[in-house]
């Protein structure tokens, strides 16, 4: 009996060029969102948890339209945040990016992704098909943690909107990671929120 966590990065967020922490999806977003949700259609799932960001709530929210079995749950666990500081080993090109993170932000997105961890990596008995809906830099986070890499390494994973990424875990086995941000479900016009354009 297999647990499979599928990690989906909420969907386009409207106005997100203008730096605005949270709002909701928009056009592209909600096709982004219907897309990875008859993706999964054909998977038994367990659970639906999502971050309580707006952006987030509402990728659930299509998710739940079109799948009416399911009943998307908000976790705090969830929230977008900065996983680490900057780590002895961090390379020097990425010290920019911390210079508007303070120590608290730093000090309670640590905290949270030991908990989530401890929440949603542990092993939980029969066949288990859970959905994550968060952000970025979550999604990172748990990826780092299975493939067991340093810990500024999250800063080098970027996922799509809407892109799937599945963990597994078998019986006494460690957790695998299975696929990495699969964006087979999305048009090309429709994979959005990579740093920099895919030439496919």
């Amino acid at each position: 009996m297999t647990h499979y966590l599928y990690l989906v990065r909420h969907g386009e967020q409207q106005d997100a060029e203008h730096g605005l922490p949270d709002g909701p999806l928009s056009p592209r977003g909600q096709r982004q969102a219907a897309l990875v949700a008859d993706r999964l259609s054909g998977v038994p799932l367990t659970s639906v948890w999502h971050s309580p960001l707006q952006r987030a709530a509402q990728t659930a929210e299509v998710l739940a339209e079109r799948l009416p079995a399911v009943d998307p749950k908000p976790s705090a666990l969830l929230f977008d945040c900065v996983p680490t500081g900057i780590t002895p080993d961090t390379p020097s090109a990425f010290e920019p990016f911390f210079g508007s993170i303070s120590d608290e932000q730093i000090e309670a997105g640590h905290a949270q992704m030991a908990d989530a961890v401890a929440e949603f990596l542990a092993r939980k008995p029969g066949e288990m098909h859970d959905v994550l809906i968060t952000h970025n830099f979550v999604i990172a986070w748990f990826v780092r943690e299975v493939l067991q890499t340093p810990e500024w390494r999250w800063m080098t994973l970027n996922q799509a909107n809407c892109g799937l990424t599945v963990l597994g875990q078998k019986p006494g086995r460690p957790w695998t990671l299975l696929t990495f941000n699969d964006m087979a479900h999305l048009p090309v016009e429709l994979r959005t929120g990579l740093p920099e354009s895919l030439p496919f």
